[in-house]
């Protein structure tokens, strides 16, 4: 599986999530909506760096592919992270970077599922078509997430503040 610099999805996230008002998207459509944050942000990276239109089909697979890592790794440490916070800083940390890590993971294997490579082409609107499978009726948090999306991610941008997690909140 593809480690930190090696993965162009995994890149493309951090660069993203560490954009103002992402967060707050993500986490609203996780919480309200139950979308999986790294499928979401696989979606964008699809359209925006790959140039492809997913269908329904695709995407189901691809979040067929993470389902049991995410059930079963990734939900437990972010509840254990939740539940520690303001009663055990030094769990919480030690939970936040170990979700952190349990994403990445999550997010390797999307890329290695998905067998896509970034090519020229992506646009905007591809992304925003493949964020609409997961949330079809619209929402605003997704609208904002979508309006973050503007700018391409600079090759510069860096992990997300702290290494916040990139699904969960505090």
């Amino acid at each position: 599986m593809p480690r930190a610099g090696g993965n162009p999805f995994w890149d493309f996230s951090l660069a993203v999530y560490g954009r103002p008002g992402v967060p707050a998207a993500c986490l609203a459509l996780q919480d309200r909506r139950g979308v999986d944050v790294n499928v979401l942000l696989f979606a964008a990276w699809t359209g925006l760096a790959c140039a492809e239109r997913l269908s329904a089909e695709e995407l189901g697979r691809a979040d067929a592919a993470v389902a049991g890592w995410r059930d079963e790794v990734v939900r437990p440490l972010r509840a254990i992270r939740r539940r520690s916070k303001g009663e055990d800083e030094e769990l919480y940390r030690r939970m936040k970077a170990a979700e952190l890590e349990a994403e990445r993971v999550q997010q390797d294997r999307l890329f290695t599922a998905a067998g896509r490579r970034p090519r020229p082409g992506g646009t905007l609107e591809l992304a925003a078509a493949n964020m609409a499978l997961l949330v079809p009726d619209g929402d605003p948090a997704l609208a904002a997430l979508i309006a973050a999306l503007v700018t391409t991610p600079d090759e510069g941008d860096g992990p997300p503040p702290g290494g916040r997690p990139l699904s969960g909140s505090g």
